[in-house]
């Protein structure tokens, strides 16, 4: 069998895996959320969304501490942002219940203008890096610490956000248990980290075979990749109906990635990660930042309408920036 057949079976094995734990995880989230009184927006926001964003973090910390390429590393994490707010117009395709910008909570709004802010100080920290007035503490660049306490900072006031929205609502209790269903969801956890882990050594391996960039193969392919997770649960939580949790997974998915782009400055021990990778990775944050908007603007018009019976003018203008953006990664990047 040729080495790229044996590299694509690898690669469809993986994403099937990761596709049926994401399905389970998605209903036992869903169960804790019923068990213990949290809403769909905030176990979407934190327990799917800080496990689907582990297979970044993994890739993110390999490609800078073994292989030491920071443009896979930085082209992950933006790549993953931009994949998953085009994740949202997919969502709007898929599903024909209603219209999902009408039926998401207000809620959303204060995610995705925390990742506004936060994929502004990663273009903003590129940019400035190379012309060359960023100043650094050691070998950790300042913008990173800055990205790091305004992570916190967003953390902070979406849960008092979400404690004071809290109302009291009589929901059907699941069947199952608040133990069996965190049990599940552990599982299931394990599996996806297991398997997105994997899928980036086997994506890195086929890009090399395809002779492409590091940033244009960070930023589209191995962005893919690691956001799989992301895409099956989001896919699982539309199955049940979970439209908060789909976008509050999504939308947390982007928060905890721009805090990975940090984290991978700390252990970048060279210097600063934003000195040894090119600028067009700017296009990237700047693009995720110009998509956050239009999921603002989407969240507080709530459009009904579909163009052609087939999405929203708002999922048309993610899915074009994110076109947009792939274009200049392949055809500019290093």
């Amino acid at each position: 069998m040729k080495p790229v057949v044996l590299i694509w079976l690898q690669f469809i094995l993986c994403v099937g895996v990761i596709g049926v734990a994401g399905v389970r995880l998605s209903r036992y989230a869903d169960a804790i959320a019923g068990l213990t009184g949290l809403s769909r927006n905030w176990t979407g926001l934190i327990l799917m969304a800080t496990v689907t964003s582990l297979p970044e973090l993994a890739t993110g910390l390999s490609a800078v501490t073994v292989a030491v390429a920071p443009d896979i590393a930085v082209g992950n994490v933006l790549g993953a942002c931009v994949f998953n707010l085009a994740t949202l117009a997919l969502i709007d395709v898929l599903y024909r219940k209603g219209a999902v910008y009408a039926l998401a909570g207000s809620g959303h709004v204060l995610s995705a203008g925390f990742g506004v802010i936060l994929l502004a100080a990663a273009a903003l920290a590129v940019l400035l890096t190379a012309q060359g007035v960023m100043p650094s503490i050691g070998h950790v660049s300042l913008a990173s610490l800055v990205i790091f306490a305004m992570y916190l900072v967003a953390m902070r006031a979406l849960y008092l956000t979400e404690q004071r929205n809290v109302i009291a609502i009589i929901t059907e209790r699941p069947a199952s248990t608040l133990k069996a269903a965190m049990m599940g969801y552990g599982v299931a956890s394990a599996v996806i980290v297991g398997a997105g882990i994997w899928l980036p050594l086997i994506s890195v391996e086929l890009a090399r075979v395809m002779g492409w960039s590091q940033s244009f193969v960070g930023t589209l392919f191995v962005a893919f990749a690691t956001t799989v997770p992301e895409l099956a649960t989001t896919w699982g939580a539309l199955r049940i109906g979970a439209v908060d949790m789909a976008i509050g997974n999504l939308l947390g998915s982007n928060l905890f990635d721009v805090l990975i782009l940090a984290i991978d400055d700390f252990a970048y021990l060279p210097g600063s990660i934003y000195m040894d990778i090119s600028p067009i990775h700017a296009v990237s944050a700047i693009s995720a930042g110009l998509m956050s908007g239009v999921v603002i603007v989407a969240l507080a018009y709530r459009p009904v309408s579909r163009v052609w019976h087939t999405a929203s003018w708002a999922s048309i203008a993610l899915l074009a920036l994110y076109l947009l953006n792939a274009a200049v990664q392949f055809l500019h990047g290093r």
